[in-house]
Formats: structure tokens, C-alpha cells, sequence
């Protein structure tokens, strides 16, 4: 029997859900209580999907040991060991539980997760299917739903996280987003094509003890006709595939259509102001810049923030996602078929690459929206969702400031924020100066002479205007001159937060 036609455990015993929740906090099965069981290293192989570690540290007869065998790496458990830890009885009637008498096995996988300000949470998913759990992805079942991985931790963290009234997790899932926007969204509604990823989000708030969402089974945009949001969030099936032989990855659309259509039609249902975060792929095409594909995306009246994180060839890509879904270990003549297939959607499309990366629009009444589109494949510092703000934030301030506003304007040196000066030993000046930030987006940038000693007096006191005058005088430059060419500097450096405008 496949794991997307195992039954799931009942919804509608909430306490059940309560006492297997106090079950598990009791016993330390959160996110801390693993690392301390486990071990950086056994900890670490987990997410590599390697569970021999785990089964090693997990010999003992402790209760956390217990639960880690059961939920985790999904191993058969004494039922005399269960019972000195879960409510068994009401575990095994409401289906969370199974097995003879003498053995027990859980129905579902169960892994904890910490929230963003210390919330002991769980994460409910297909046995096998927690992203980095016992088994891995490698998983050939249409209707599978994975648990918490790479992707729906990068969503989460590059979301704006302030106080809404309205929001949606598009394709949700296990819940993973409908859980974080539980905290901050007065109505939280998910929606998704396959009905087992609504039960299983439905049991992820239930475990969390996180208020219900509204739920709704249909492709897209389409469970929520007209509504519209403050904040939408969505780990779409991005995969571009020839086919949708997967639901959880595969958009069954052609090419990126899938993640274009997303992003296009969510101008339509975002509230002015609201935020809409989406992670996707799209296509290198012959012929075409992709920085312009994804402009034609972006939809009116909303600013956009598109970041390229990765790039792979075609053979890469195919290899990739053929590997996720276990190809590699079929019979080597249908893996090579399947391979072609993959090369030969690609190559009818004029496909040379793949990028990934995330999408953010704002919507915005302004009459020139902002789109920024840059690759940045560099380490970044989670959670983003602080600078994605603050981003957009800047934009509103370049917007409605032209140069002799900007000239007029206040600037302080962001924290965390350090000068390298680059060049041969001994020499007199250097090469060039760079400005580099050791938080957010982690950014580095040249500057000239005058950029870095700008940027180095920046502490809100004088005018732009008036520290170009006193560094026109230092260098012996005419003011006027020094004051027409350097605002282009200071928006750069703005735009990227190295500088911040005082009491915008």
C-alpha cells in the first residue's frame, strides 16, 4: 500500500490532539530536546536522510529515545514502551497509532519544529516524506505530502511577518506556511489540489496548538475565486517537468507557466499594501534575457523583488528531481527513457537553464512601481523577512525623492556594516574600497574615495548635501560638480541598505 493511500489519523477528536501534544512536550520531543538526544552529528545526518546515527543514539530505553524511533524512523515500538509515554488507547482508536499488540508503529510522521520566537511545534506528514527524514523523498506516489524541508523553511523566512487581517497559504501543503502566518494573521486560509495535504495541514495546526484555518480543496487561485489578502504565501509545484506525474512538485503547466500564472495573478487578490512571497523556477531561454521573462511577470500596481538564488544546466536540473523521485534506482533502460523525455521537453522550449529563486511582490498605488530583478548566490542570513520589508520600504523613499530631495536628506551608516580597502601590500591607496554587510542579504558593493568617506560619516547628523561640500573641499573638487554625480551613488547604496534614510 502506497503512503498516499494510508488513512489518516481522525481530526475530529481536538482532544486527542491535545493529549498527544502534552505527551510530547513532556517527553522534550522538540527541536532542542532532538539535538540534546541525538547529537550534533546524528542530528546533521538526519537532515542528509542517513538515519543509522539516529537508531545508534536512540538504543536507550528513554521516553524521547521512544518517540524518535516511532515518529522519525518510523520503527516498530514495544507497545509497553509506548504506553509509558503516549495516551495509546486514544492514539490507536483516532488512527495515529497502529501494529499488534505486541509492536507499534505510527501512521504519520511527527517531527518537531521550532517557531521563530521559540514555539514548540510538529509537523504532520506522509511516513518517509519529512524532507531530510528516515526515508527521504524518493517517493513515486502521485498524492504523497512531504513535511518540512529546505524550500518551506526559505518561505518562511523571507516572509514579512507583521500583523495582518487576511492570509493565504497557496498550496499548503502539510501547513508548514499556514502554521507561521497563524501567528500573525487574524484568518489564515489554505488551500490545496490534493485533499490528503488539507488533512494533513489540518492536523499540523491541530499538534501545533495553532488556531484552525479554512480550508479549501482546488488548483490555484481558484478555491478563493475574488477574495483578496493582505499577505499570500506560496511553495508552489515549481518543478518544470514533462508531465505532473507528481502532485507535490509537478504543475502539470508547460515550462514555468505554472509559477508565471501564479505570480501574474496575484495582483488581483492582494489588499493595498499586501505582500505576496513566492519560491520558483524559470527557464533560461535562447534568445531571451531571464531578468526580462520574470519583469513580463510581475503584475500591475505592484513592486517587485525577484533574487535569483541558483542556476543549473538542463542536464543538472533533470538529474535533480529525477534522483527526488527515486528514477535513478528503477531499471536503468526506463531511467534513461525518462532522462530523455526530461532533455526533450527542454529542448522543444529553447531551455538552456534553470534559475530558482523568490518572488515578492508588494502591491502599491504608486504610479511607477519598483521592480528589482538581481542574482544573488551568495550565504544570507534567515530570517529575511525584516529586510524584505525594509527593502520596499527604501523603495517608497527613492520613489518619492528626486535628487535634490535626496541631497537634502539625512543618511545613517547601517549596523553591522564594515569598510575593506583592497590592494597591494605597501601601496599607498588602495585598489578600491568595498562595503560589506555581515547581516541581512549580506551584500558587498565598490565604492570610489568619495562613496566610502561619505558612507563612513553617516551618522544622521548633516545633510548628504553638506558632507559632499566638506569632502569636495578635502579633495580639492568643485561642490557643484561633486553634487551632480554622486546621487546616483547614494541611491545605489540606499536601494541595497548600506545606507538608511534618518526619519523617512
Amino acid at each position: 500500500m502506497s503512503n498516499a493511500s494510508l488513512p489518516l489519523p481522525s481530526s475530529d477528536r481536538a482532544d486527542v490532539a491535545a493529549s498527544l501534544r502534552k505527551a510530547l512536550l513532556d517527553a522534550a520531543f522538540t527541536a532542542d530536546g532532538l539535538l540534546d538526544l541525538l547529537g550534533a552529528s546524528a542530528y546533521a545526518a538526519l537532515a542528509r536522510s542517513e538515519t543509522v546515527p539516529a537508531l545508534r543514539a536512540t538504543r536507550g530505553d528513554g521516553a524521547l529515545a521512544a518517540l524518535v524511533r516511532l515518529f522519525l524512523l518510523q520503527e516498530p515500538v514495544p507497545h509497553a514502551r509506548v504506553a509509558g509515554v503516549l495516551p495509546v488507547g486514544a492514539l490507536l482508536e483516532s488512527g495515529w497509532l497502529t501494529g499488534p499488540d505486541d509492536a507499534l508503529r505510527a501512521t504519520v510522521d511527527v517531527r518537531p519544529y521550532g517557531g521563530p520566537s521559540g514555539e514548540d511545534w510538529f509537523i504532520v506528514s506522509d511516513l518517509g516524506c519529512a524532507v531530510g527524514g528516515a526515508g527521504g523523498i524518493g517517493s513515486h506516489d502521485e498524492g504523497v505530502v512531504l513535511g518540512v524541508g529546505g524550500a518551506s523553511t526559505t518561505l518562511a523566512g523571507i516572509t514579512v511577518r507583521t500583523p495582518v487581517d487576511s492570509a493565504l497559504d497557496l498550496g499548503t501543503g502539510s501547513g508548514i506556511q499556514a502554521l507561521h502566518a497563524a501567528q500573525h494573521a487574524t484568518r489564515v486560509t489554505a488551500t490545496d489540489l490534493n485533499p490528503r495535504a488539507l488533512a494533513f495541514t489540518l492536523l499540523t495546526l491541530a499538534l501545533s496548538g495553532a488556531p484552525a484555518a479554512d480550508l479549501r480543496e482546488g488548483s490555484l487561485f481558484e478555491p478563493v475565486a475574488d477574495e483578496t489578502y493582505d499577505l499570500i504565501v506560496s511553495n508552489p509545484p515549481f518543478v518544470i517537468s514533462p508531465g505532473a506525474r507528481l502532485t507535490y512538485r509537478d504543475g502539470g503547466m508547460g515550462g514555468d507557466d505554472l509559477c508565471r500564472s501564479l505570480v501574474q495573478e496575484a495582483g488581483e487578490r492582494l489588499n493595498e499594501g499586501g505582500y505576496a512571497h513566492f519560491l520558483a523556477n524559470w527557464q533560461h531561454v535562447d534568445g531571451e534575457e531571464w531578468q526580462d521573462r520574470l519583469r513580463s511577470w510581475v503584475p500591475r500596481g505592484c513592486d517587485a523583488w525577484i533574487v535569483q538564488r541558483e542556476v543549473q544546466d538542463i542536464t543538472q536540473y533533470a538529474e535533480l528531481w529525477l534522483r527526488d523521485a527515486g528514477d535513478h534506482r528503477m531499471d536503468p533502460a526506463r531511467y534513461a527513457e525518462r532522462y530523455e523525455a526530461w532533455l526533450d521537453e527542454f529542448e522543444a522550449r529553447g531551455t538552456r537553464a534553470v534559475g530558482f529563486g523568490w518572488i515578492t511582490l508588494r502591491k502599491t498605488g504608486a504610479a511607477e512601481p519598483a521592480v528589482t530583478v538581481e542574482e544573488w548566490p551568495h550565504p544570507v542570513e534567515q530570517p529575511l523577512g525584516d529586510t524584505v520589508r525594509e527593502f520596499f520600504e527604501r523603495q517608497d523613499y527613492l520613489r518619492t525623492h528626486d535628487d535634490a530631495a535626496l541631497l537634502a536628506g539625512h543618511f545613517k551608516l547601517a549596523d553591522e556594516v564594515v569598510q575593506e580597502q583592497v590592494g597591494l601590500p605597501g601601496a599607498e591607496d588602495p585598489e578600491h574600497v568595498v562595503l560589506r554587510q555581515h547581516r541581512g542579504m549580506r551584500r558587498a558593493t565598490k565604492v570610489d574615495t568619495v562613496g566610502a568617506g561619505f558612507a563612513g560619516v553617516c551618522d544622521g547628523s548633516l545633510s548628504a548635501g553638506r558632507i559632499l561640500d566638506a569632502i569636495a573641499q578635502l579633495v580639492g573638487e568643485e561642490p557643484v560638480l561633486l553634487r551632480d554625480r554622486t546621487p546616483a551613488q547614494i541611491r545605489l547604496l540606499v536601494e541595497q541598505g548600506f545606507l538608511l534614510p534618518v526619519g523617512a
